[in-house]
């Protein structure tokens, strides 16, 4: 699982979301602000903000037909 940071169609890093500290109040919300510190001169550049999205594994498998 991770936590994706955009900014506009743009994903500026991905961070590796620990499963058991999801629940945890404040857990998601330290890592978003770490994040914005990390970034704040590309974000201060920026009128938009940032968006934040939680991407779980994929289970899904993909088949590739070569004819």
């Amino acid at each position: 699982m991770n936590l994706m940071m955009f900014l506009g169609n743009d994903l500026l890093e991905a961070v590796p979301l620990d499963k058991d500290s999801i629940p945890i109040p404040g857990y998601l919300g330290n890592l978003k602000r770490s994040l914005k510190e990390k970034y704040r001169l590309i974000l201060n550049q920026c009128p938009e903000p940032p968006e934040f999205l939680v991407i779980g594994p994929s289970t899904a498998k993909r088949s590739f037909n070569h004819s």
